[in-house]
């Protein structure tokens, strides 16, 4: 069993739903995210999903975007991605997931850059701007080496397209609970239970949701009937908050997880 499926297997044998982080790799700095991102593991994270500093992230909010432009302009490059993928695998097998956009694989090379994903300890690929009908190349890659695809199914996806998506993927669902790009909410998407049925419908895979989660109330109310819930601005703003004082960061990160994970349970 691959370290995706295993990390959703032991989440379910402990009744509760998988907690999957997102942070930008390298903000603020490559140091401080090899900090945050342990910080985040040691708290209880089951999987980390690693954005890929890119220039255009269209899908993403003004917390995400403004991530990308620090961990940019410290220096972050994609080979400097892989190398904070190494220096997590020193310390960790929890799972890690890139979530990316098309032009950072392409301009690469599918088939160089998913190997070299992979060497560096990737287990799995998200790509935002790719939809599945157009991904043959890089799913091509990705099983030739072992790389798990994920794919979005947003609340305007009609139902006959979500057993396209739910063939694509190989790792799991994200479940996009909102319209729009990332972000802080303050109430979850009241939709979210209907929604998750109609996906799991169509696919065997873990279903995950995520977009504007941000308090262990949200996670609870998730968790009751996803497999896993995603938690991102409300862990990127722990180190937009912190950023004169970066040694902060790790800790206060892995306060603000801790409380939500305890969410989890069902």
């Amino acid at each position: 069993m691959d370290r995706i499926a295993s990390a959703f297997a032991r989440a379910r044998s402990e009744n509760r739903a998988a907690f999957v982080a997102y942070l930008c790799a390298g903000d603020p700095d490559l140091e401080t995210s090899v900090a945050a991102c342990r910080a985040v593991i040691e708290a209880g994270t089951d999987v980390l999903e690693l954005g890929v500093p890119f220039s255009d992230p269209l899908a993403d909010g003004l917390t995400n975007q403004l991530a990308a432009q620090r961990a940019l302009a410290s220096g972050m490059t994609g080979v400097k991605v892989f190398e904070l993928v190494r220096r997590i695998r020193e310390f960790s097998q929890v799972p890690l997931v890139f979530y990316t956009y098309y032009n950072l694989i392409f301009a690469n090379g599918v088939d160089a850059y998913v190997k070299a994903a992979k060497d560096a300890g990737v287990d799995g690929i998200l790509t935002l701007d790719l939809p599945p009908e157009e991904s043959g190349e890089v799913a091509a890659a990705c099983a030739k080496h072992g790389v798990k695809t994920v794919f979005i199914v947003a609340p305007t996806t009609p139902e006959a397209r979500m057993a396209i998506i739910g063939k694509a993927a190989t790792g799991f669902i994200y479940y996009v609970s909102r319209e729009g790009v990332t972000g802080v909410r303050s109430e979850v998407a009241s939709n979210v239970p209907e929604a998750v049925a109609k996906i799991k419908a169509h696919t065997a895979l873990p279903v995950v949701v995520g977009f504007g989660i941000s308090k262990r109330e949200h996670v609870k109310e998730i968790a009751a009937y996803a497999d896993g819930v995603v938690v991102g601005s409300a862990l990127v703003n722990c180190i937009k908050d912190n950023l004169m004082e970066r040694a902060k960061i790790a800790p206060t990160l892995k306060a603000r997880a801790s409380d939500l994970v305890a969410g989890l349970g069902r």
